[in-house]
């Protein structure tokens, strides 16, 4: 890894770690003040639904400006908004701190991707440098939350005092500066415009592309399955009668699981096609599903949980690698913009569709439904093809 691509993870780390922290804290402080858990919830969406709707405007302005000014306008947002948390620590404005770091967040994570792909200079550095910078993600939700969770617990006289709140904040405040600290010696890649007298793109004109459309329905199946593994496992595990703290540590492990083989990625990205991991995981992710519901012990579901991390985690730096190349070079930003939205749209909507069918055919038949549509969804993960270099 070169140095220049440490400190974009590292910038990447701290923005996103902004967010999560938020993220814990301003619903903790809403539970405080007495809000219902309804309005936590409708707080805890903004954080992610801003992004459904900015994601592909920040493509567009990343296509035009490349990274330093929309990761500069990202810092402003996430500052500005854990800092009026901070000042002014009332449920309204955490809504607008939730808006304002969950967008934060999107601009830069598509800025960031875009740059990196274009410096990248061939398909195995492609898989290796989106490998590296997933690992910022997981990173920044084990830093935000850990240390926001310290503050709020240690930094005023009593645990939960609001001293702790605004110190805190304070310091979620303080990390997108070091996020534009790390980040702005970065070069800025030459830009690449459209042929003169070429019509305006539409987005919508990439899903015209049939090897887009299905990479992005491949990234849609994978991004299901890791939604509905968070969302529905600790129901299974209440129905198991597993503690609470048992269930976060096999969230966790599946986490942690996630993160490692990110690490391992980069050392093996010659040796296998990104076709050739989706589907993979694909296969794992289905098998997984079929038995999970079937585990008892806590033990088994954890096993469940790891291997399950294992090949959920392997896909994200494939995908982007293979979108990089199936893409025009003039409009990275509005593809990852597009999905982006998707996915964030997707996460919105699937929570609710999956309560709402685990209410009418149980748990497992979730875990089943859900393994049985990612199964058949392996023959459209054969069908993506890179095209040759240069085309």
């Amino acid at each position: 890894m070169n140095p220049g691509l440490l400190r974009l993870i590292l910038a990447q780390v701290c923005l996103h770690a902004a967010m999560t922290g938020t993220r814990l804290a301003a619903p903790l402080l809403a539970l405080r003040d007495g809000y219902s858990p309804a309005a936590v919830g409708m707080l805890l969406a903004l954080f992610a639904l801003t992004q459904v709707f900015l994601a592909l405007p920040a493509g567009r302005f990343a296509d035009r400006h490349g990274l330093r000014l929309p990761l500069t306008i990202a810092v402003v947002a996430a500052t500005t908004g854990a800092a009026l948390a901070g000042a002014f620590p009332v449920f309204p404005v955490l809504c607008v701190a939730a808006l304002l770091t969950g967008g934060a967040t999107g601009i830069a994570v598509i800025a960031l991707q875009r740059h990196v792909g274009r410096a990248a200079t061939n398909p195995t550095q492609l898989k290796q440098v989106f490998s590296w910078l997933a690992i910022a993600p997981a990173a920044a939700n084990f830093v935000g939350p850990f240390a926001t969770g310290l503050l709020i617990d240690h930094a005023g006289p009593v645990p939960g005092d609001m001293i702790g709140f605004r110190v805190a904040f304070a310091l979620l405040a303080l990390l997108p500066i070091a996020c534009w600290l790390l980040a702005r010696g970065t070069v800025e890649l030459p830009h690449i415009s459209l042929p003169a007298g070429a019509p305006r793109p539409r987005a919508w004109d990439l899903l015209a592309q049939p090897m887009f459309r299905r990479l992005l329905f491949v990234n849609w199946m994978q991004s299901a399955a890791w939604d509905v593994h968070t969302f529905v496992l600790p129901l299974l595990g209440h129905e198991r009668g597993l503690s609470a703290s048992m269930i976060g540590s096999i969230l966790g492990a599946f986490a942690v699981a996630a993160a490692a083989i990110r690490v391992v990625l980069p050392l093996v990205a010659s040796r296998f096609s990104e076709r050739s991991v989706i589907a993979a995981s694909n296969v794992v992710t289905a098998l997984v599903f079929a038995v999970y519901p079937l585990m008892t012990s806590a033990l088994g579901m954890g096993a469940c949980s790891v291997v399950l991390g294992i090949a959920l985690g392997a896909v994200q730096p494939m995908v982007m690698s293979m979108l990089h190349q199936i893409t025009p070079h003039a409009r990275h930003g509005e593809a990852l913009g597009l999905r982006v939205m998707t996915l964030n749209a997707s996460s919105v909507a699937m929570p609710m569709l999956f309560g709402a069918a685990g209410a009418l055919i149980g748990v497992a038949g979730v875990f089943w439904i859900v393994g049985g549509v990612v199964a058949a969804g392996t023959r459209s993960v054969w069908g993506l093809q890179v095209p040759p270099r240069g085309e």
